[in-house]
């Protein structure tokens, strides 16, 4: 006891801790999202988290295993018990169903509420035009997307009635 009571372990000390770390979430067996990230570090204290330092990047899958949308950013932390994670600087969302992209430097996804928000700028490019907003509020799969503060110039091709 007395060689361990020598060690100085920080409080702020991970874990657990990856390099190259890879994990697939699964519902029912079907594979939904493919997580990667260079680094991983989980804190097991009072509020449990997993931090990923070096970047994180997420895949999300149909039902053929055909990806349909992915996110990628330069840092990572995901709350465990409130079911909140938040990625940080140059965050990237590519819907490749809708052919979209979102741009922001900071996103959050709710699992509980399933919902993802910015309260920071966002770009949103798209086959009808770039639009810029002061955030946005989204369901977790993106079908319903609000931008705040919308700004830009799009495309509206008149020739298309409702519906089509």
């Amino acid at each position: 006891m007395k060689t361990i009571a020598t060690f100085n372990i920080d409080e702020n000390t991970p874990a657990e801790t990856a390099r190259e770390f890879e994990m697939l979430y699964s519902d029912s067996g079907r594979v939904l999202i493919k997580l990667q990230a260079e680094s991983l570090r989980r804190f097991a204290d009072d509020n449990p988290y997993i931090e990923f330092p070096e970047g994180i990047k997420l895949y999300f899958f149909d039902s053929l295993m055909n990806v349909k949308a992915a996110l990628s950013a330069e840092y990572g932390i995901s709350w465990e018990k409130t079911k909140i994670m938040e990625v940080k600087t140059n965050v990237v969302v590519n819907d490749f169903e809708k052919d979209e992209t979102i741009n922001t430097e900071h996103l959050i996804w709710d699992q509980n509420d399933r919902k993802i928000y910015s309260d920071v700028f966002v770009k949103r490019t798209g086959p009808d035009g770039v639009i810029y907003g002061d955030g946005f509020d989204a369901d977790e799969r993106f079908r319903s997307f609000t931008l705040r503060n919308p700004k830009g110039v799009f495309t509206i091709n008149e020739n298309k009635s409702p519906g089509k």
